[in-house]
This record gives structure tokens, C-alpha cells and sequence, in this order.
């Protein structure tokens, strides 16, 4: 199995999101991120064999940030095809 990511957000991408150095980032950032990653799942569906919707969090020059991400298997196409779908069709409201 070879494995590669997308990343996809923290928020959907026409809402704010909790801001990187603000006071509970982590805290706040791990339940926005939870709560889009239920999002996706509830208008893409449950992540196939081979795809992981996951947080990670990316080194940045106020602290670490966190973002969801599809984790794939580079070898299954039906993996590939959810992350990229999940990164390009990610819901852009949380609502509506």
C-alpha cells in the first residue's frame, strides 16, 4: 500500500475559521476540524477502503495549525477518487 494526502481545510471554505494564535486554538481548532470532517462525510459519504478522512496539523510561524485531510492508498482508485472529490467538493457552508 502506498499512502498520499489532501489536504482539504479546517472550515468549510466560505465561513471563518478559528484563527492560528488565538487563546484555545488547539482546543477550538480540534472541534471545528471534527465538526467539518462530519460535514464532508454527511454530503460525500463514508470514506471508502483505502481513503481516511484524518487532522493533521502543519507547522506554521505562530504555533501548529490543524487542517482535515483524506489520507489515501495511491493504488486504489476509488481512494483517489473520494480524496479528490472530498477536496474539491468539500461543503462550503456549514449550513445550506
Amino acid at each position: 500500500m502506498n499512502m498520499d494526502y489532501i489536504t482539504i481545510g479546517c472550515s468549510p471554505a466560505n465561513e471563518d475559521c478559528v484563527q492560528v494564535g488565538s487563546e484555545n486554538y488547539h482546543e477550538n481548532a480540534m472541534g471545528e476540524c471534527r465538526r467539518f470532517r462530519e460535514l464532508i462525510r454527511k454530503e460525500l459519504g463514508q470514506e471508502p477502503h483505502g481513503a481516511w478522512l484524518r487532522i493533521k496539523g502543519f507547522p506554521h510561524d505562530f504555533g501548529t495549525y490543524l487542517e482535515v485531510i483524506c489520507v489515501f492508498d495511491t493504488n486504489d482508485e476509488t481512494a483517489i477518487e473520494y480524496a479528490f472529490n472530498a477536496e474539491g467538493n468539500a461543503p462550503t457552508r456549514w449550513e445550506g
